[in-house]
């Protein structure tokens, strides 16, 4: 498979994996949070499935396209965990979180998950979804939709 066909499987993934996650926490109540904004568009598609959600976004930097660019006042400039203890501080509660965080390198990615995911845990309400391209510990792995295959894109209930 080449690289370019990997990536339209991983898009493909993302789209279902998301729009069945917002379908799925569609009656539980907070608000979302997408952990890596980079271009936006995994954002841009949250907001326009979600119009109804208040949608946190933290990331080292802002460089989006210009049309997905958060309100100032739900985007977290900083380092994850910091960014992540100021949203506990805050109160803030969390039915769906994406998790886009990554350096590329396997090994990495998932230690980086793991350090994490006890930063990302006191945010999520109970019934809340996570969707993650890396392993996270912690939480309970659910099913996604049939069309992801279950390596690509991973799911967690809080």
């Amino acid at each position: 498979m080449s690289r370019l066909e990997s990536m339209r499987r991983r898009l493909e993934a993302q789209i279902d994996g998301l729009n069945w996650a917002a379908e799925t926490i569609r009656d539980v109540a907070g608000d979302v949070l997408e952990m890596g904004l980079g271009n936006g568009r995994t954002y841009d598609h949250l907001r326009q499935e979600m119009p109804n959600r208040r949608i946190w976004v933290i990331d080292r930097v802002l460089q989006p396209h210009p049309s997905c660019v958060p309100p100032q006042e739900n985007f977290l400039q900083g380092e994850a965990d910091a960014m992540l203890a100021e949203l506990a501080e805050r109160g803030t509660r969390m039915a769906l979180a994406h998790y886009d965080f990554g350096f590329g390198v396997k090994e990495k990615d998932v230690e980086e998950g793991a350090k994490l995911s006890p930063l990302i845990a006191p945010l999520m309400v109970p019934g809340g979804l996570i969707v993650s391209q890396q392993p996270l510990t912690g939480f309970t792995q659910v099913s996604g939709p049939d069309t992801i295959d279950p390596e690509r894109y991973l799911f967690y209930r809080s």
